[in-house]
């Protein structure tokens, strides 16, 4: 009871400026990689936070904005306009200098070689002497001129390592052809036309080596990093994209449910009313019938009478009043027609049932065509036009986004990847692997191509736009008709002229698709395709047709509608 008071006690006089509590257990110290400096990769000294929230050795970041122009964190790269006031992180650094104390404490001490009775903790290693020595005893080679000349280093149990065994000198050279180190006469006896550097100056080098590859891979640690951020911040994206599209779906589903309902809602409505009619119609005849039958059984009875009369001559007077045509109607044609609504209902039906199929087949493919395009966009990537490969009757932008048919010819050199005999194109940049997307305005034209073409197509003669010769195209004609060159030419119809043209390729999937961007209509795809070498973006105004043709082909931002 009295150990555990005492131990109360020692823990409410700590004294402010000792670490945490939680420091003294070695289980709990935060790993060494959370207490580093992302520069000098060493724990922290006087660490300093910066606003975007990472912590330097105070040193490190003061060196690092010295020779910077601008400041910025090393680890972020968020500027600042203002050169920020350090100040040290007191919480931090209390925690890495407890760290600092524990390593030293937990590395096995080097003893002096000099003390006779007590060994002391060594203080600094003499390579000279061969000898560890501790404060006291290292004294002289403070003091004494040809003892301040030695070489002295951390105190190290493996002395020997650092010397020379054969001729008990230090190592002060370091053989880079024989990738050894060796004392003065090592070098003179065995090196001596060898690439020989003082070691400390090697040692230097391999360091300044050391930090620039830990600065590489730090930079690598922190490109994946931001990688693995781009990947979830897509994920989120598809999950959001993906919310966003079922939503969609099941408004137009419940749409097309109530649209459903309705129709059968007022088809059952005519049903009724058919029905109502006929019962109408059946209870007027019934009534009818019902009111011949009572004067038919009225006339009846009055026939029985006669039959059994003894008054012959009353008989023969009223004998022809009697016995004259009846009145009532004739039955025998009279029935409840329902065929002709019976037919209307079955039209009404069948144009209800195409109706319904041509809606929901319309839907889901604009839904389809739609949620593809979303897909495809997240691929679009910046396309520019390539000046080095107009034919010389193309005028670009300044911006590089335009191009147009001129009848004058351009001033240009004619260079081995310009284009001679056709109003071609190629965009700068060039894809040979995964995913891209890009999309061309083509709206007042009246003939254009454009697609993908690969590098090596060839640029001085006769041009056909196949795959077989590195063609993926569309082209519009000047009689307004899609044609795609597939092998033997596709006739396409469409039912509307494309204003704005998409073009998605999947190089690994050997897949080349149009789309028309404002209508969501797929225009068509190249499938199944070998792609071997570098893919460029390929681009044809046409002749400007004396001004009919003159609208430039332009290269438009992808505007993903959310």
């Amino acid at each position: 009871m009295a150990e555990s008071s005492s131990r109360l006690k020692r823990r409410r006089t700590r004294s402010m400026d000792e670490p945490p509590e939680f420091t003294r257990d070695s289980s709990n110290i935060l790993p060494k990689d959370q207490l580093q400096c992302s520069i000098c990769m060493d724990v922290f000294t006087d660490p300093v936070t910066t606003s975007c929230g990472h912590n330097f050795c105070r040193s490190c970041l003061t060196h690092c904005w010295d020779k910077s122009t601008q400041c910025h964190c090393p680890l972020c790269k968020e500027k600042f306009t203002k050169r920020p006031e350090l100040k040290i992180n007191t919480t931090l650094r209390r925690v890495a200098d407890h760290f600092k104390k524990k390593g030293e404490v937990d590395k096995p001490e080097v003893l002096c070689d000099a003390c006779t009775g007590m060994k002391q903790k060594a203080l600094k290693s003499c390579l000279d002497c061969a000898v560890t020595f501790c404060e006291s005893h290292l004294e002289p080679h403070h003091n004494v001129l040809k003892l301040r000349k030695h070489k002295l280093i951390n105190p190290v149990k493996n002395l020997e390592d650092y010397r020379c065994q054969k001729h008990e000198k230090p190592f002060e050279w370091f053989c880079r052809d024989d990738q050894i180190c060796g004392c003065q006469w090592c070098i003179e006896a065995d090196h001596r036309n060898h690439n020989i550097i003082h070691i400390e100056e090697e040692i230097n080098n391999m360091k300044t080596q050391l930090g620039q590859t830990q600065t590489e891979v730090q930079q690598m640690i922190q490109d994946r990093l931001k990688k693995i951020k781009e990947i979830n911040h897509s994920v989120e994206l598809s999950k959001k994209n993906t919310e966003k599209e079922k939503s969609d779906s099941i408004k137009t589903f419940t749409d097309l449910i109530h649209s459903i309902e309705k129709s059968q809602t007022e088809m059952l409505k005519m049903m009724e009313e058919k029905q109502k009619v006929v019962e109408n119609q059946a209870e007027r005849f019934i009534k009818d019938l019902q009111q011949e039958i009572t004067e038919l059984q009225r006339r009846k009875t009055e026939l029985e009478k006669l039959l059994n009369t003894e008054e012959h001559l009353n008989l023969l007077q009223v004998h022809p009043t009697i016995c004259s045509p009846s009145t009532t109607k004739n039955w025998t044609d009279i029935s409840i027609n329902t065929d002709p609504d019976v037919e209307t209902l079955r039209t009404s039906l069948s144009q209800l049932q195409k109706t319904l199929d041509k809606k929901l087949n319309k839907t889901l493919n604009e839904k389809l065509i739609e949620t593809e395009l979303k897909r495809i966009q997240q691929y679009a990537v910046d396309v520019t036009l390539d000046p080095d490969t107009a034919n010389l009757f193309l005028v670009l932008s300044d911006d590089g986004k335009q191009i147009t048919h001129e009848n004058t010819k351009q001033n240009l050199p004619d260079i081995p990847k310009r284009f001679t005999n056709y109003c071609f194109i190629m965009g700068k940049q060039s894809f040979s692997s995964g995913r891209f997307y890009y999309e061309v305005q083509v709206s007042g034209k009246t003939e254009w191509s454009l697609g993908v073409a690969r590098e090596s197509v060839n640029r001085k003669g006769r041009i056909t736009l196949r795959p077989q010769e590195g063609f993926w195209a569309v082209v519009l004609t000047n009689r307004d008709e899609n044609k795609v060159y597939a092998g033997p030419s596709v006739l396409l119809s469409l039912k509307e002229k494309p204003q704005k043209v998409g073009v998605f390729v999947d190089y690994e999937e050997g897949l080349v698709s149009f789309y028309d961007v404002e209508n969501r209509v797929h225009i068509y795809s190249y499938t199944g395709q070998m792609f071997t070498e570098k893919l460029y973006p390929y681009f044809c105004p046409c002749l400007n047709d004396e001004g009919r043709n003159a609208a430039p082909l332009i290269i438009t931002p992808v505007i993903n509608t959310e």
